[in-house]
């Protein structure tokens, strides 16, 4: 019964992300927002907690999100994205690429097998402990963490910086953790 309900809840994250990112095509891009550069992917692995987020149809009620990234052996990289809906752990397993080189953080992320949606890291803190995440479009955002709660502080600092960029703060999600 729960593999059936994960791999239902795989097909429709899988489905849903690479439809969403082409349907927002027309909104306002993230072009002109550099992905940080410097980056080091070993240094990105492991788990990460959602903070804050854009909605979008694919977590709507999700609480409890983290993602956790690893290193496969061709380079590229297992995404295990984990949440919870009514109660239910939910699970989409994903693979990233990078669309350059490995020192900018700028990837692609397929959940479904040939479609790809942008993966952009556009801020990062020095020690790797926080992270905010875009895609091609202002329609998407994350705030990510090492732990479950960010200091109020830097939660701030992202929020302004994220308002400078043009994206729609009001909008914002905090999930539970």
């Amino acid at each position: 019964m729960k593999i059936k309900s994960t791999i239902r809840n795989i097909a429709a994250w899988s489905i849903a992300f690479p439809v969403l990112l082409t349907l927002c095509g027309c909104a306002a891009s993230t072009e002109q927002i550099p992905a940080v550069r410097n980056f080091d992917s070993k240094r990105y692995l492991g788990k990460w907690y959602e903070i804050a987020r854009l909605p979008h149809r694919f977590e709507r009620n999700m609480n409890f999100v983290s993602a956790h990234y690893s290193e496969q052996p061709d380079g590229s990289l297992r995404v295990v994205n984990r949440g919870q809906r009514d109660g239910k752990e939910r699970e989409a397993v994903g693979k990233a690429r990078f669309k350059g080189g490995t020192d900018v953080g700028e990837l692609e992320v397929s959940f479904f097998g040939p479609f790809y949606g942008d993966y952009r890291i556009i801020e990062l803190a020095p020690d790797y402990s926080s992270a905010v995440v875009t895609s091609s479009t202002k329609e998407y955002l994350w705030i990510l963490s090492r732990t479950p709660r960010l200091p109020n502080g830097t939660l701030e600092k992202y929020l302004e910086q994220i308002r400078a960029w043009g994206f729609d703060i009001s909008r914002i999600e905090y999930p539970e953790q």
